[in-house]
């Protein structure tokens, strides 16, 4: 079996998009397709990094505020490249990475959106930021995208998507929590077909919702949704 994939996430929070990597990943590593080589926190003492300390991953903070823009960049690539990085993953990183970081890793860098992408994405948007919006436009289905990270907030081209439906007296609260499901297993399931893991799809199941609040989708499922990059 080939060596897994050595991934790099990136986060500014609590890092639960993080657990679910290492849930996926970590617990079976004889068989496993990836492996979180690298967690970058975007400030020191944030969630992301305690769980990375936790579970014995390396991890360093890079604050650009502290450093300068110019410094961030360098050290980003230095510590990605030190570590032989071959997939990215932004998991609820807030800011716009420099432009020679998104180029080197083209096609290798992906980020989950608590929406589904094109709508409620863009600069400002996220977090309760997105969900408060959602509910504040009076739409009824929300969602969980992953897609490839370009030059603009939002803008790459879209891998996975799953719809979470919004539930009369919803607020930002309890819908970011049912998306927040959602995004734990689709970003998991991306990475797993990026990097050459099984994602079979399944010809049984739903392909979509019917509004029960409580449903979580199923692998094969998601999997038949998912439009990935020629070669994979």
């Amino acid at each position: 079996m080939p060596d897994p994939a050595r991934l790099a996430v990136l986060a500014s929070g609590g890092g639960s998009n993080l657990q679910a990597l290492i849930d996926r990943f970590h617990r079976d590593p004889g068989t496993a397709s990836a492996r979180v080589e690298l967690v970058v926190g975007s400030r020191a003492g944030i969630g992301a990094l305690a769980r990375a300390a936790r579970e014995g991953v390396p991890h360093v903070a890079l604050d650009a505020r502290d450093i300068g823009a110019e410094a961030f960049r360098d050290q980003l690539l230095d510590v990605l490249d030190a570590h032989a990085i071959d997939l990215v993953v932004l998991a609820g990183w807030l800011t716009l990475l420099p432009a020679e970081v998104v180029a080197r890793y083209a096609g290798r860098m992906i980020n989950v959106h608590p929406a589904l992408l094109p709508a409620f994405g863009g600069h400002g948007m996220y977090g309760m930021r997105v969900h408060r919006a959602v509910i504040a436009a009076g739409v009824r289905v929300s969602g969980a995208t992953v897609h490839l990270v370009d030059e603009r907030y939002d803008e790459g081209a879209i891998l996975a998507q799953w719809p979470v439906p919004v539930l009369p007296g919803d607020t930002a609260e309890t819908l970011a929590a049912r998306v927040l499901s959602v995004e734990h297993r689709i970003l998991p399931l991306t990475v797993a077909a990026l990097t050459g893991g099984r994602t079979a799809a399944s010809s049984t199941g739903p392909l979509a919702f019917d509004l029960v609040p409580s449903l979580i989708p199923v692998d094969g499922s998601i999997a038949r949704t998912m439009h990935l990059p020629d070669g994979h």
